[in-house]
């Protein structure tokens, strides 16, 4: 874990006590951005700019009180994504509470001018009665010189009784956005998706871009490894780069839906977007020993989406 300081001008880790008391870390950055990571979850609920622009959204009315799942930021979805299984929907690691790692073992990742903090999650005997198997999840978080948050997971299988598990997995992450009616994404046309607002039937996509103008719930398969989300209003891409992760989940669950969820604001939908690095058509397998890497890279940059001229394939393959 890279140094404390309580220097403006040096990257820090700092932990304090946030909201209802629940422990938090925050990861700041030389030039002024920075990220907050709750324990609880291992969920990172804000991802700020240099220029203290927050770029998560999190919902108005987000409860910060266990066991309910904070609503926003970027929650971990393990070991089941949604209720495709006999667990509670997303699983557990979201509302458990997780430890700093004091003894990581090295990630294959360069830390050179990069604050990051460590977390490690492992069963309780409640966990093994719902879900009976042995697991050590590690979890770095990295806020990187220019601002952009990596997300690297290693998920190992300890059990002792010879058995192997399988398990979905998906980064929820919902960006804040300035008018959902005006942000499109790129990076998924012409690919194969889920439709879960139809019974998860299989459709492919045939519009030039992701455009938004009611629900959408679609889990896209085999994804590129870069995604681009362009907002309009704000002039701003948001650059989404992954490894260990095939799937892309997008979803939003407009103006009905939002009134539905009770720790969502009915406006909230408006200003939130969910493209989630994931990997949940097909489950991983991990037999005793083995171990699964998977990695989500954030990165914001301007963009003159503003005269519709910006060429997102030129920024997918160029940032």
């Amino acid at each position: 874990m890279a140094s404390a300081s309580a220097a403006s001008d040096k990257a820090s880790v700092e932990i304090t006590k946030g909201i209802n008391g629940l422990e938090k870390v925050t990861l700041r950055d030389v030039r002024g951005s920075s990220a907050e990571i709750y324990l609880y979850g291992a969920h990172v609920t804000s991802w700020k700019n240099e220029h203290g622009e927050e770029l998560l959204f999190v919902s108005s009315k987000a409860i910060f009180k266990p066991p309910k799942p904070i609503r926003g930021g970027i929650p971990i979805c393990f070991p089941q994504f949604s209720n495709h299984g006999p667990l509670e929907a997303h699983g557990f690691a979201r509302n458990r509470f997780w430890k700093i790692d004091p003894s990581p073992p090295p990630f294959p990742t360069s830390t050179v001018n990069k604050t990051y903090i460590d977390l490690i999650l492992r069963p309780t005997e409640e966990d093994f009665k719902i879900w009976p198997h042995s697991f050590e999840f590690r979890l770095r978080v990295t806020l990187g010189p220019a601002g952009d948050l990596m997300l690297i997971s290693r998920i190992r299988n300890t059990n002792a009784d010879g058995k192997p598990f399988s398990f979905t997995f998906a980064y929820h992450t919902y960006f804040s956005v300035s008018d959902i009616s005006e942000v499109r994404v790129e990076g998924l046309e012409t690919l194969d998706y889920l439709d879960n607002l139809r019974n998860k039937e299989r459709f492919t996509e045939q519009g030039d871009a992701i455009t938004f103008e009611s629900e959408v719930d679609k889990v896209y398969l085999s994804t590129p490894t870069k995604i681009a989300i362009l907002d309009h209003e704000k002039k701003r891409t948001f650059v989404i780069r992954k490894d260990g992760l095939p799937d892309a989940v997008v979803w939003n669950p407009w103006d009905k839906k939002a009134k539905a969820i009770p720790d969502l604001g009915d406006e909230d939908y408006k200003h939130m977007l969910c493209v989630e690095s994931a990997a949940v058509e097909k489950s991983i397998t991990l037999k005793p020993g083995e171990e699964w890497r998977g990695r989500q890279e954030l990165s914001a940059v301007p963009s003159s989406y503003f005269s519709g001229q910006l060429d997102p394939q030129r920024v997918i393959q160029g940032n």
